[in-house]
């Protein structure tokens, strides 16, 4: 099966077996290389961005762990994902990260680098701001609710219900003097919050007291 008839298959699916809300998916540049920065609940969270129904050429950073699983394995390999050590400076899938943002692509990272247990954010890792920077491609983020009890309601013969909220698109400030060192987590912080701003309040996590979520709910209550 190639990439196109999977993709086919995979929005088919989310119709049928699953009820879900894209909101404000006119977030979505509709050319050029960006970032989606998503949080990480379930294994359906690759699956149902691949199966978003605009942008054909969605490519994930995926875990390696993933292919212990036979299935996630060929879903992964199918798509034409990039696997990623998450245990190393994976130097080779970041290479091919810029690649893929470089040549038009859309780039789908989890900034938690795993999936979080919990159905609440996790502290994210500094590799997504640091490609980011790298390849000055914008971010788009991204929340997904519901999506941590897709299997559990699809075997009990029960319909999933998610909603995928995606954010206005936004670039990284650029470096001030002398933050150097802590601009990996500044920059971080920022997508992570970002993420957490279109979550409801249940979801956010390591990151419910910080100030800067605080700015952004603030300045979209004004």
């Amino acid at each position: 099966m190639n990439r196109k008839n999977l993709q086919d298959i995979v929005r088919y699916l989310i119709k049928t077996i699953t009820f879900t809300e894209w909101i404000n998916i006119d977030n979505i540049p509709s050319q050029g290389g960006f970032i989606l920065a998503t949080n990480h609940m379930s294994r359906a969270d690759v699956p149902i961005l691949f199966g978003m129904p605009v942008r054909d050429d969605v490519i994930a950073l995926a875990g390696d762990s993933y292919k212990k699983n036979p299935l996630f394995k060929y879903f992964i390999e199918t798509t034409h994902c990039i696997w990623i050590d998450r245990n190393s400076a994976d130097f080779a899938a970041l290479r091919a990260a810029a690649a893929c943002l470089k040549n038009g692509n859309v780039l789908g990272v989890a900034p938690e680098g795993t999936r979080s247990r919990t159905a609440q954010l996790i502290e994210g890792k500094p590799g997504i701001a640091l490609i980011a920077e790298k390849t000055h491609s914008p971010i788009v983020p991204v929340a997904l609710a519901g999506s941590e009890v897709t299997f559990t309601r699809l075997f009990t013969l029960r319909r999933p219900h998610i909603t995928i909220r995606f954010g206005e698109p936004f670039e990284l400030p650029p470096m001030q003097r002398g933050d150097r060192d802590a601009r990996p987590k500044t920059c971080t912080d920022e997508i992570m919050c970002r993420i957490a701003a279109l979550l409801p309040p249940q979801y956010h996590g390591f990151y419910a007291n910080h100030p800067r979520l605080k700015e952004l709910l603030a300045s979209h209550l004004t």
